[in-house]
């Protein structure tokens, strides 16, 4: 039996994070991982998907070339098996790199499927199904999620699919019914919309992207109309007839049902977390609702016994999961670090236009009863923006109008990925809208619009 400091089940944003920062702190550290290092997040998620989303930024600026001036030949066509080649290739690339931070700190993974057995133990089964035992003072479990299947929505992984299948197919469809409008939905609507597919998006509820700025919403929805995305709100898949050659899609909606003929259905209707199996219930580890039940440093019902990431209540997020990761490591080794501020946390859908945003909408702001001032400011106006032939979004920022501090950002554009984070620093400090409006931002850029927003409500807009 090995011993260790901490031991930790799964390798993703969570585990591999709160291996290295329990090294730095000088504890012995071991890693469980049954699949590759790096998690879904590196292998099968964040990273490819983006790989994938780059593909069609690049396929886009190409056939939109002589906007720019520029000559490209012959009508540009994506090489699909190329695109899934080089996100390929970037995912296992990123994995080296977590395998190297393991060999960097000398954190041995110990490859299997990882569950709790009795206090302070974790027994690994191998893939030739031999069993190991090995002890810890700690235990971590990071073991993250998997794509959530509704009853009628049952993924055989070829018809109907996930986001993993998603991510690898053998060829482009020539449809496909995307059936959720989340990041995950959204994003992949998008990039085989890009691709040449015919794409159809269904949401249950009444806009895309339901938990952003309705304006967000609203501003995303008329982008993926203008590319020939056919768009299916108030709507629900009753049954998909997968017999024949194609998949007919039955679908409810506001006016009846609706069958639609497609090649292959996309399930992105969540995730489900991976608790199944782990020795949870043996344990005595309470969990509710699915998730494991955990205090503010994920500490759960049992003595030595913790949880972050997806498989605790929270935004089910790569960022979220290295966060709580570092405060979870950090209390165990005795230190006093600050709990995580779930209404502080940035959301990014990687769509064209980009989505990003933190803290309350201003729906959210009066259901709270908080009087408010909000200041927007439209791309359109940006040099930047016009420059870079990307006029389409804006920045609305949202503060509460007894301090005028900063209570919410959403924004939709190019690159606003990029910008959330000073928002997320802004609103975590205090910063007030003269704050933000008195700050001098560079010319030109994109995050002069957080300037110009701030400025607009206060009544002082220059360019607004």
């Amino acid at each position: 039996m090995n011993e260790y400091d901490i031991i930790i089940i799964g390798s993703g944003p969570g585990g591999y994070v709160a291996a290295v920062r329990a090294s730095q702190l000088g504890m012995k550290v071991a890693v469980v991982e049954k699949a590759e290092t790096g998690g879904i997040c590196l292998n099968w998620g964040c990273i490819p998907t983006k790989a994938l989303l780059k593909s069609a930024q690049v396929l886009d600026y190409a056939r939109h070339a002589t906007d720019y001036g520029i000559n490209a030949g012959e009508a540009p066509a994506p090489d699909f098996g190329a695109v899934i080649s080089r996100s390929r290739g970037v995912a296992e690339a990123m994995s080296k790199g977590v395998q190297y931070l393991f060999k960097k700190y000398n954190i041995p993974v110990i490859n299997g499927f990882g569950r709790l057995k009795g206090a302070g133990a974790v027994e690994v089964e191998a893939a030739d199904g031999t069993r190991e035992t090995h002890s810890a003072k700690h235990i971590v479990i990071a073991t993250g999620a998997r794509s959530r299947e509704l009853p009628n929505l049952r993924q055989d992984g070829r018809k109907i699919i996930g986001y993993r299948e998603a991510m690898n197919l053998p060829s482009l469809p020539a449809s496909m019914v995307v059936v959720g409008s989340g990041a995950i939905g959204s994003e992949f609507a998008g990039f085989y919309r890009s691709m040449g597919t015919e794409v159809t998006l269904v949401e249950f509820m009444p806009r895309i992207l339901p938990i952003e700025d309705e304006e967000v919403s609203r501003t995303l929805e008329r982008s993926f109309k203008k590319a020939k995305m056919k768009i299916m709100v108030n709507s629900t898949v009753e049954k998909v007839d997968t017999t024949g050659d194609r998949c007919l899609v039955t679908i409810k909606t506001p006016k009846g049902e609706e069958t639609v003929e497609t090649d292959v259905v996309l399930s992105a209707v969540g995730i489900t977390p991976n608790i199944e199996g782990i020795g949870l219930e043996e344990a005595g580890v309470k969990t509710d609702r699915g998730r494991v039940v955990v205090d503010e440093f994920y500490r759960t019902s049992v003595t030595g016994v913790y949880a972050i990431g997806d498989i605790v209540p929270g935004p089910a997020l790569a960022h979220v999961a290295s966060a709580e990761a570092i405060v979870c490591v950090e209390k165990i080794a005795g230190h006093n670090p600050e709990p995580v501020d779930y209404a502080n946390i940035p959301g990014c859908t990687y769509t064209t236009p980009e989505v990003a945003s933190c803290g309350m909408t201003e729906e959210a702001a009066k259901a709270a009863g908080i009087e408010t001032k909000t200041g927007k400011f439209m791309f359109m106006a940006s040099g930047k923006a016009s420059a870079a032939g990307a006029r389409e979004g804006f920045v609305k920022l949202v503060f509460n109008a007894a301090d005028d501090r900063l209570i919410g950002g959403h924004l939709i554009g190019m690159n606003v990925t990029e910008m959330i984070s000073s928002l997320v620093v802004a609103r975590k400090k205090g910063a007030t809208a003269h704050d933000l409006m008195t700050s001098i931002h560079p010319h030109p850029t994109m995050s002069e619009g957080i300037m110009e927003a701030a400025a607009a409500a206060l009544g002082e807009a220059i360019h607004g």
